[in-house]
């Protein structure tokens, strides 16, 4: 084993004369893959939110907009950055499908997220403002895209249980992001806000700079055959041996189309059934499709209450923007279960968590309609409602469906081994996830605002009750227990013989 070891490194020092970059072990750990994306997440819905209170102000103030116009630039600032978001996301994960790497597009999006800060920040003019907003858009989609999918690459079965964590940090950054830039415009100016959000880019941009890719970091690492593991996962650095000249075996990259070899047999690839067009491929799988729709229902749900909830609030019980903004809390304290529901979807598939947490949040959203009067019973009520909906449509179904579309991809290359082609889809998929949520919330946006200021809160509440209901009804078409199918990335670990190289 210590010769096939000695041979294999000097092998590759002959093809590589860099030595391993500082502290790679960690750079390249799942933890801090895992964290890196996830701040990556937060500084991106930080950043929108920090800058939502502050916008009108900026337009008559920075800008010289009329009073009067405020409101119309407002609207046209949401929609470049949904615009923006809405196209960029399946582009942005196409290039990541078509690069090397995923960090240089992940790279790329920091690029498009300080030239927007500093758009936003200085614009002295409504055409600067507007490209800044486009920007921040193009900086959303590619953190989203690309970033989903690196985990996806990184952390081999535990799907869901990530996607629980990135559920946190979506929870965490909608949560404090509004108060914090309304109460630091208040207290210290317009420029403190931007100073908050350049002091979180900075430490993204650290951590984006040193993150390292596991199929990068193999090229330094050779792994003993007694220590690896069925979950890719599961494989830290501490259970791998360093060469003596700081090389270590190139296992190749993380593809999901890599040559599969037997344990009892020599290295034979079997068959591939390569797809001409994986995209395409990707748009006609049922499975996908409906993980989609029901992201596009839980977008159009969830960004309807930041419609229509604050203002309700105001006009029936008095309360401050302050107070419109910590009611929210109730929706997404629960979400901090996610990580849980995750690893059990991991194990059962998201197929009943979906449908349960449609259904249960059905007498939740039509009970809102009860809450009607400015006293301390119906106050209550509303906060416990919210709650249940964040247990339910936050928690319970939003993380599944998050973790569904990787869920997905892996079950279908499993059944059908290179019909993703040779980079694999998982940016594509990911950047059509985006896509959906972003479309989801500007359709509910719209159809929440045009309900309440007609027919009124109690049409608006049963509105959204009858899609969280049609969600349920599609999860049904959801797919199976994760288990049932050997995912490609549980494949990929069936290894040559010792005697191989």
């Amino acid at each position: 084993m210590s010769f096939h070891k000695s041979l294999i490194c000097r092998q590759i020092w002959s093809r590589r004369d860099a030595s391993p970059p500082a502290f790679l072990k960690f750079r390249s750990s799942t933890i801090f893959i895992v964290f890196t994306v996830c701040l990556a997440i937060f500084t991106d819905i930080l950043f929108y939110g920090l800058i939502v209170p502050v916008l009108p102000f900026s337009l008559s103030e920075q800008i010289g907009i009329p009073q009067e116009k405020v409101q119309h630039w407002t609207a046209v600032l949401l929609a470049c950055y949904n615009a923006a978001l809405f196209v960029g996301s399946p582009i942005a994960g196409l290039y990541a499908d078509h690069t090397s790497s995923r960090r240089w597009p992940f790279l790329l999006g920091l690029v498009a997220l300080c030239t927007s800060t500093l758009l936003l920040c200085l614009s002295k003019t409504i055409t600067l403002l507007v490209l800044g907003r486009l920007l921040q858009g193009l900086s959303a989609a590619i953190v989203w895209s690309v970033g989903l999918a690196l985990l996806v690459d990184t952390v081999g079965n535990d799907i869901g249980y990530t996607m629980g964590y990135v559920n946190i940090a979506i929870s965490v950054g909608l949560l404090i992001s509004p108060a914090i830039g309304g109460a630091v415009y208040d207290v210290a100016g317009y420029y403190a806000v931007y100073y908050i959000a350049f002091a979180v880019i900075c430490c993204d941009i650290a951590l984006r700079l040193a993150l390292i890719e596991k199929k990068v970091a193999r090229k330094w690492f050779v792994e003993p055959e007694h220590n690896r593991s069925p979950n890719p996962a599961d494989r830290d650095a501490s259970t791998v041996d360093y060469c003596k000249d700081g090389e270590k075996q190139d296992e190749g990259g993380t593809s999901p189309t890599r040559n599969v070899t037997s344990q009892q047999g020599p290295a034979s690839a079997p068959p591939r059934l390569s797809g001409k067009h994986p995209a395409f491929e990707l748009v006609k799988s049922r499975r996908i499709l409906v993980a989609l729709l029901g992201i596009f229902l839980e977008a159009s749900i969830v960004l309807a209450f930041d419609t229509v909830v604050p203002i309700y609030v105001k006009d029936t019980f008095g309360w401050s923007s302050t107070a419109a903004g910590l009611v929210f809390i109730c929706v997404m304290i629960p979400g901090f279960a996610s990580p849980i529901v995750g690893k059990l979807a991991d194990r059962h598939g998201a197929k009943w968590f979906s449908v349960v947490g449609f259904a249960s949040s059905v007498p939740a959203l039509v009970c809102l309609r009860f809450v009607t009067n400015d006293t301390l019973g119906h106050k209550v009520l509303l906060c416990a409602l919210l709650t249940v909906l964040g247990v339910t449509l936050i928690t319970i179904a939003n993380t599944p469906l998050m973790a569904e579309i990787g869920y997905a991809v892996e079950e279908r290359e499993a059944r059908q081994p290179g019909i993703w082609g040779e980079k694999g889809v998982h940016g594509i998929a990911y950047g059509l996830f985006t896509t959906c949520f972003a479309l989801g919330g500007t359709v509910g946006s719209l159809m929440a605002g045009y309900i309440n200021a007609g027919p009124g809160w109690g049409t608006t509440t049963w509105s959204l009750g009858v899609l969280a209901a049609f969600g349920a009804v599609m999860s049904f078409w959801l797919g199976p227990d994760p288990a049932a199918h050997p995912s490609s990335m549980e494949r990929d670990q069936i290894h040559t013989p010792s005697g191989a190289v």
